[in-house]
């Protein structure tokens, strides 16, 4: 099954010479990064679904909320201890 997480910007980078945006998304505390390719109008404090490292949509912070908490019930969250293993690598 694919799964999109919600989770809110916390910052926003430039790479490649500032032309790739990256976001650090936070997911209930654990923090990954994710694309902003798709979400040219995506701000910090904007929340995202992220799906396999990509911003996909905007939601709001009602809805993000509830997504997260619902995927905390089924256990569906442990999944984002191996997800760095995919994403792009942001610079330190």
């Amino acid at each position: 099954m694919c799964l999109a997480i919600p989770g809110k910007i916390d910052s926003i980078d430039f790479l490649h010479n500032n032309t790739v945006r990256m976001a650090k998304v936070s997911f209930g505390g654990i923090f990954k990064e994710a694309s902003l390719e798709m979400l040219p109008e995506a701000s910090i404090g904007d929340y995202v679904l992220v799906h396999v490292g990509v911003a996909i949509s905007k939601v709001d912070e009602e809805e993000a909320q509830k997504t997260f908490k619902y995927l905390e019930e089924i256990g569906e969250l442990g999944e984002l201890d191996d997800v760095q293993d995919y994403l792009p690598k942001m610079p330190s």
